[in-house]
């Protein structure tokens, strides 16, 4: 799987869930910052999908098996405390991730040192209004509770590493070629990338933790690995929701094969 792939997949799936709010905010400060941060990912996608292939065939002519976006992104927005659920865990992991990958070496330190920034604002945006909602009246402190709780067996699934952003640097085909590496050091494809994946599961979970007792939610405890946890987007398994979504994104570009604007 290509690390650029599973990344831009991600930011493009999580893109559009965002866009749906469009017209449907609850108020007119959150159209704008929801369209700004669904730009935010799909500028981010297109640089992704580009180190890939052809990025318009790669969004609107694959099948629903061959995407490789985590399932949490892919999650319908349900209310807005779902949707601020959300953003919550993916944007906290991806600025995590994004400041690993910018402080490495490779093809994505350029893209992540640049997204980094956005990212940190996807962040802030998120946690403020956990704060908002959690600490706020009781049907906002209960929605937002609820949010949390549905959304969490779908975490554990960012933390499985990604071919090409390892930081042992020896998985795969080169460790069977007997090619040695350091920890952080180097991808299995090069790109200097590492990831210490257990490490940023930490880091993450400190983050969430801390934004969630400040907003006076309690934290799940429902598992986020094993049988009864979500997790195969990576291998191109989905979620029932995101066959729907796949198809409304996908409708504009079927329907007028060939076709330039």
């Amino acid at each position: 799987m290509s690390a650029a792939l599973a990344l831009g997949d991600d930011a493009l799936v999580l893109s559009h869930r965002l866009g749906e709010w469009a017209g449907h905010a609850p108020v007119l400060e959150e159209e704008v910052a929801l369209a700004n941060i669904a730009l935010d990912l799909l500028g981010q996608a297109r640089v992704l999908l580009s180190l890939v292939g052809d990025e318009d065939e790669l969004a609107y002519l694959r099948e629903e098996r061959a995407f490789r976006n985590l399932q949490l992104v892919e999650q319908p927005n349900g209310d807005f405390a779902h949707t601020i659920a959300r953003q919550l865990y993916f944007s906290v992991y991806q600025h995590l991730l994004y400041e690993r990958l910018a402080a490495g070496e490779g093809e994505f330190a350029e893209l992540a040192a640049k997204a980094v920034k956005e990212v940190a604002y996807h962040r802030d945006h998120a946690e403020q209004w956990v704060l908002r909602l959690g600490d706020g009246t009781a049907e906002s402190h209960e929605r937002m509770q609820a949010g949390l709780e549905a959304l969490w067996r779908f975490t554990g699934e960012m933390f499985q590493p990604i071919e090409g952003l390892d930081a042992a640097g020896t998985t795969g085909a080169t460790a069977a070629a007997g090619t040695t590496g350091t920890a952080g050091a180097t991808g299995t494809d090069g790109s200097g990338s590492g990831v210490d994946w257990a490490e940023l599961e930490s880091a993450w979970l400190s983050a969430v933790t801390a934004t969630v007792e400040r907003a006076t939610l309690t934290l799940p405890t429902g598992p986020r690995t094993g049988a009864w946890a979500a997790g195969a987007g990576r291998q191109g398994l989905h979620t029932e929701p995101f066959g729907r979504m796949l198809a409304e994104m996908q409708h504009l570009h079927r329907s007028h094969p060939g076709a330039s604007w």
